[in-house]
């Protein structure tokens, strides 16, 4: 077999690569953008074309709607503070968030949302950066009034309507009242947007010129942010969301005059950021390098061991296990990794190639972003097609097949 120094076999390379050239090549795929990094080597695939009916290929500087995968940059804006003592985890977030004073709990998730107990505890920063301050997206009970209400309400991205501007997503927050009490369970993309809201308030800034100047700046992440300058605005392909029955390319979000063509009302740490293979890369580098970028220190290495390892008890965990098992059918099989830190998924067992220890998230606009310390690894692997079908899933499922199988 062929080896080159950078940790990485050429056969499997060449392996890896044909397999994602299939997929291109399948039509269900019009494009995608592929980085593999281990120590200090980098490769980078970008194959097919910005829009699925051709024109002008994807290219290593393609800017891609990083969608769910938001979640692991922007939790970095909330480790500055704790690193500073401007925050600590069991704070109460009463004094930033008032509107999150005296919450009413459900007493039964499909429950009316009038019948309810008080919660037995106020709300404290632990329970917001692990996603189990009591609200959440849960995709088990869809139907129910909560649910119903979190949607009406418009506190989800990803809705025909954008999110409010932060004081009045606030408000809406406020009239709900919580799913579970707070800290018994884990759940999923509400606590990640109240982060931003949370920081902001903290900092006097807004949340993404708070990030800028801590993280993005720091780290050389220029292309990343919550809207794409019109300078760079040919730079973002189309979002596709194909039809569910007929797979037929839909767009959700096109470029120019689309969401990401101006500064959003709501600055979504959940989902809204916009970014390219190296700024991502150069974050999980950092976090592989337990918080240092060159000789600069962008976080303590016990912020990123807090970060990158699992924090839920195995009572919060249990909702993380039922969306990864019980609903396989609707992730087409994400999330099988155990357990959660900040931000971010942790594997706590063996699910599939990657080992344990492993981070990092995916994004339902086709974007999947992990490291691994036991191997010095990043992938990043983008694309713009939403998984509204299982056509990325499985195109990210096959990168992280071969790309572990590259390695030397």
């Amino acid at each position: 077999m062929g080896r080159n120094h950078s940790g990485f076999s050429e056969a499997g390379l060449r392996r890896m690569r044909d397999v994602l050239a299939r997929h291109v090549e399948s039509g269900r795929i019009p494009g995608l953008v592929a980085l593999v990094g281990r120590g200090d080597e980098t490769h980078v695939e970008a194959l097919g074309t910005m829009r699925h009916d051709g024109g002008a290929p994807m290219r290593r500087d393609t800017i891609f709607r990083m969608a769910s995968t938001s979640k692991p940059v922007t939790m970095a804006a909330a480790m500055v503070l704790l690193d500073e003592c401007r925050l600590r985890l069991d704070d109460l977030v009463e004094p930033w968030l008032p509107e999150l004073a005296d919450r009413r709990v459900l007493k039964r998730i499909d429950g009316p949302l009038d019948d309810t107990v008080p919660a037995r505890r106020p709300i404290t920063v632990r329970d917001v950066l692990t996603s189990t301050f009591g609200l959440g997206m849960d995709m088990t009970v869809l139907g129910t009034p909560i649910m119903n209400a979190v949607f009406e309400q418009g506190l989800t991205p990803n809705l025909p309507e954008p999110m409010p501007e932060p004081d009045e997503w606030m408000r809406r927050l406020s009239t709900l009242p919580l799913m579970h009490q707070p800290g018994e369970r884990w759940q999923y993309q509400i606590s990640s947007d109240l982060l931003g809201v949370l920081v902001a308030r903290v900092t006097g800034q807004s949340f993404e010129t708070f990030l800028r100047e801590r993280v993005l700046d720091p780290l050389g992440m220029k292309d990343t942010g919550f809207h794409v300058p019109v300078d760079d605005i040919d730079r973002l392909p189309p979002l596709y969301t194909p039809d569910p029955r007929t797979g037929e390319f839909e767009v959700w979000d096109e470029a120019e005059g689309g969401r990401h063509s101006r500064p959003p009302a709501f600055q979504d740490g959940g989902g809204g950021l916009v970014s390219t293979v190296d700024d991502y890369h150069a974050y999980f580098r950092m976090l592989l390098n337990q918080g240092m970028h060159g000789s600069e220190r962008i976080l303590s290495r016990s912020a990123v061991e807090l970060m990158t390892t699992n924090r839920l008890t195995p009572e919060q965990n249990a909702a993380r296990t039922a969306m990864a098992r019980d609903n396989v059918h609707v992730s087409f099989g994400q999330g099988q990794h155990g357990g959660w830190g900040f931000g971010m998924a942790v594997r706590t067992y063996r699910g599939d190639y990657a080992p344990i220890g492993q981070f990092g998230w995916d994004g339902g606009s086709g974007t999947s972003t992990y490291a691994d310390p036991d191997n010095r690894l990043t992938g990043i692997l983008l694309t713009q097609v939403g998984m509204s079908t299982p056509d990325s899933a499985r195109l990210i499922h096959d990168f992280w097949t071969t790309l572990y199988q590259a390695i030397d």
